[in-house]
């Protein structure tokens, strides 16, 4: 039997909204806290902040990694970037915080890994697939970049094996009709690759591009805009999603169109990515507050026990 970690940040106005948080669910479904709701994980370096969590497994080094965005609005909004979001476009982190673990609850010390160079601005919200192909791993995420002028955003990768040492950064996605995406989330199904993307303009909403390799070309899922008519545009962000023990998926976009308490993850289920045919599932879902930007791991029911029974500092 399998279980399920969140890791996530909250909307917060204070400092300690923007570190790591875990939920965790023994069916995906029903979610609760971990260490009284209360960080895991605290930033000390950077901008001693972070969002938009990706957390994977390194087959070759034993080893669990959590990548994140390196920005604190709490901090540094009203500091630093003036409380532009342009400023932080041009100006933000070109490095992702990173801790690692061998068990999930012993986690190193905070590092910053620079990924972007000065071509690129802020680099956000990493993504981590395994290739079987080449048997490492692709780290993506989006930034604006020189190529046009620092203007609409897409979505870059690096591969990587250990963590450690990662290839020069090349373009994965961008809109033919040159409106920006972030928020990446990709999937395997079957061999074909699946990305979920939050596309700025035209539409502004969440949507789906597939590819018969890791690093594209991709095209539309046209199916999957059907199930995204009925919402509002402008208002949901952050996919992600995991594959639950009966073979289904459960998609989790991230709901911002209220302030404070209202704002976390509305999900949606389907069969197979490959049908797009996702329908909305609130009344099936729990959590105990709302989950901003994350990513799901699948762990066993041992890691489940040993992360929910930990003594967190």
């Amino acid at each position: 039997m399998q279980a399920y970690l969140f890791v996530h940040f909250r909307e917060k106005k204070t400092p300690d909204g923007e570190q790591v948080y875990f939920g965790l669910s023994r069916d995906g479904f029903h979610w609760e806290s971990v260490n009284d709701g209360k960080p895991v994980l605290w930033s000390f370096y950077g901008d001693k902040g972070v969002r938009d969590f990706t957390i994977t497994y390194g087959r070759h080094t034993g080893k669990y990694y959590i990548f994140a965005t390196d920005l604190s609005l709490a901090y540094g909004m009203k500091n630093q970037y003036h409380g532009s979001w342009e400023e932080i476009a041009l100006h933000g982190s070109h490095s992702f915080s990173v801790w690692e673990s061998e068990d999930l609850v012993n986690w190193s010390e905070q590092k910053l890994i620079e990924i972007g160079n000065d071509d690129f601005g802020c680099l956000w919200a990493p993504d981590i697939l395994y290739d079987k192909a080449q048997d490492d791993y692709v780290l993506h995420w989006s930034s604006p970049h020189i190529c046009n002028h620092f203007g609409k955003k897409g979505i870059y990768y690096t591969r990587t094996k250990d963590f450690e040492h990662f290839e020069e950064p090349k373009e994965l996605y961008r809109k033919p009709d040159g409106t920006g995406v972030i928020d990446s989330a990709m999937y395997e199904e079957d061999g074909q690759y699946y990305m979920f993307l939050k596309s700025e303009q035209e539409p502004a909403k969440i949507i789906l591009v597939k590819s018969d390799h890791i690093t594209g070309p991709f095209t539309r899922v046209p199916e999957f805009d059907k199930s995204m008519e009925s919402l509002e545009a402008g208002l949901y962000e952050a996919p992600t999603a995991v594959k639950l023990e009966d073979g289904r998926w459960c998609l989790f976009l991230d709901y911002y169109g209220v302030p404070g308490d209202g704002q976390g993850y509305v999900p949606f289920v389907a069969d197979r990515l490959a049908d797009g045919a996702f329908v909305r599932a609130d009344d099936r879902f729990e959590f105990p507050y709302g989950y901003k930007h994350g990513t799901i791991l699948t762990i066993t029911m041992e890691d489940y026990e040993r992360i929910k029974n930990h003594k967190w500092q």
